[in-house]
């Protein structure tokens, strides 16, 4: 596999260069601020959670990782860029089972286990319809699914899970919109979702922060 081969799947890429997607580039900042204002609620409400900073920290890496595909745009770079998300997702996915329903340590793992394995499943399915933005059709409705299932616990727990829910579905819609407008709109619209999702990933951070107060898993 040649790692620095030349990709091209957005709208606003015309050619190789590094600044040739400059709005899709710059907005990763939407992902650094995510990650540093998370880090300062981090240290005055649970500084001695080293699951939460992790997430923090994965945030931060989702940042650098998607500037570099947006600026290298090859395959070592497409790697720094879907790794720290997946790792976000399923790291999340088990701090909430674990800390927002209670599940001790064990069924948490083995539940984001399954939803890793049966994932790229649900992906292939939707393809069609949605097309690369299919794979993070699990982790929207994992959200809906657990923010459901914590109503009757913590009602504003639940709230506040879904309208991340919403405002990823949103910036889902961006994504999947990029190349189909893209006659139309010459930027296209894959910035929407670097901006939108920083502050997916910082809603998240924030209802986690408040629930663990340092606790670790159970």
């Amino acid at each position: 596999m040649n790692w620095t081969e030349p990709l091209n799947n957005y709208c606003e890429r015309l050619d190789a260069g590094f600044w040739s997607e400059p709005v899709n580039a710059i907005t990763n900042a939407s992902f650094i601020l995510a990650a540093l204002v998370a880090f300062l609620m981090w240290r005055k409400r649970a500084p001695g959670d080293w699951l939460a900073l992790a997430l923090i920290l994965i945030t931060l890496a989702t940042g650098i990782g998607s500037f570099l595909f947006h600026t290298f745009a090859n395959r070592w770079s497409l790697l720094a860029d879907v790794i720290p998300i997946a790792l976000f997702i399923h790291v999340y996915l088990f701090a909430a089972l674990n800390r927002f329903l209670g599940l001790r340590w064990y069924w948490a793992a083995g539940i984001t286990g399954l939803f890793f394995v049966a994932s790229p499943f649900a992906g292939r399915l939707f393809a069609p319809l949605v097309g690369s933005s299919a794979g993070y059709l699990p982790a929207l409705a994992a959200i809906f699914i657990v923010a459901a299932l914590a109503w009757r616990s913590s009602a504003r727990l639940a709230k506040g899970l879904a309208a991340a829910g919403v405002v990823f579905a949103a910036s889902l819609t961006f994504r999947t919109l990029d190349m189909p407008v893209c006659d139309s709109l010459a930027l296209g619209t894959h910035f929407m979702w670097h901006i939108l999702n920083g502050l997916v990933l910082f809603l998240l951070l924030r209802l986690l922060l408040p629930a663990t107060g340092g606790a670790g898993a159970k």
